[in-house]
């Protein structure tokens, strides 16, 4: 293997990168620290389950691993002899899921004898804003803190470099991708419910509800307190409407749907940014970055742009083809750990829970 990479070192750096975490299958090739391809197949079995199954997801990774690392290479007018290493999410993720992206990662390395690198997927989520894509876009300078929020997660993370990262804060119960999904779920709306709340708050009234908001030591969040405030805020109003279902108090109510969302998302924001802010003040930085399912929120994406105009902070928001689970960057992770010979065992298992580092 060393032998390997000193003779690549004089030559192109050609990363795939596999993820396979959760539900969608993604396969990205960067050559030399810049993206060539990123494909990902999602899987819309789940939508009529309310959720994520996982041995629905396993065998969905399954039929589509070969077709979308191919499409990967293809598009990238790579070969698999030209590839330097094969870069892969190791966890933290489904299990099921995780092993069908491991095991692939393993025999694809074996059989083309390069080496392999396990990557975190929360530090492949931040390092996402690391990935030259041909748009231009400014990088964050180190250190900066990185408010990393999806349907498992919502953390502050003090990025100090590429491989030294600290969770700050962290959720104590629900992350707030999970609560945007249970609220709706509660309204009838369909799963995920994250980008509908979104685009029903565009159309309501942010004040006309006022939720639950934690109050939480430190900087860790809670959000299993905001999901009972909405969840009792619908039942009062269906009992007094003598009402049985949302469907019913809707057709009462003008703008119920739009007003809920928009409340819910206004509170959401607002306990987000209320911990980041502190944090960036107590440790006196002025760059902050968000990534994470949940960073494609356009309430959250305008207030980390009020953010940086009202403070003079420099701020960074991902493209919205990197918010979602997507291998761009577990190769861009992948790229750092080749350069440094951090290279993955045989022998090394996937993990369902970690933390950051």
């Amino acid at each position: 293997m060393q032998a390997d990479r000193i003779l690549n070192m004089n030559s192109d750096i050609t990363i795939l990168g596999i993820e396979s975490s959760c539900d969608d299958t993604s396969a990205a090739v960067i050559r030399n620290g810049v993206l060539l391809s990123n494909v990902i197949a999602s899987q819309k079995v789940h939508e009529e389950y309310g959720g994520v199954v996982p041995e629905l997801a396993s065998r969905a990774h399954q039929q589509n691993i070969v077709p979308v690392i191919d499409t990967a290479l293809k598009r990238a007018g790579v070969s698999k002899d030209r590839l330097s290493a094969i870069a892969f999410t190791r966890g933290p993720g489904l299990l099921g899921s995780l092993l069908v992206g491991t095991s692939f990662a393993k025999g694809l390395a074996l059989s083309l004898h390069i080496p392999l690198v396990d990557v975190n997927h929360l530090q492949g989520h931040v390092l996402a804003h690391f990935v030259e894509d041909g748009t231009g876009r400014d990088k964050p300078t180190f250190p900066f803190l990185c408010l990393l929020v999806s349907g498992g997660n919502s953390q502050i993370v003090l990025v100090r470099a590429y491989n030294d990262m600290q969770i700050i804060g962290q959720t104590i119960d629900d992350a707030a991708g999970e609560a945007f999904d249970k609220c709706a779920k509660v309204m009838g709306l369909p799963y995920p419910g994250g980008p509908w709340i979104d685009r029903l708050a565009k159309e309501g009234n942010p004040e006309a509800f006022h939720f639950a908001k934690p109050q939480i030591k430190g900087y860790d969040y809670s959000f299993s307190g905001l999901k009972t405030s909405f969840l009792y805020t619908l039942r009062d109003m269906l009992n007094e409407q003598g009402l049985q279902t949302v469907d019913e108090l809707a057709e009462r109510v003008p703008h119920l749907r739009e007003d809920l969302c928009a409340s819910l998302q206004r509170t959401v924001v607002d306990i987000l940014m209320k911990k980041l802010r502190q944090a960036a003040k107590d440790l006196k930085i002025d760059t902050v970055a968000v990534a994470g399912g949940v960073s494609a929120n356009s309430a959250l994406r305008e207030a980390f742009i009020d953010y940086g105009k009202r403070y003079h902070a420099a701020v960074f928001i991902p493209p919205f083809s990197f918010t979602t689970d997507n291998a761009a960057m577990i190769a861009q992770a992948g790229y750092f750990k080749y350069l440094d010979g951090q290279y993955c065992p045989l022998s090394e298992v996937p993990f369902a829970k970690t933390k950051i580092s």
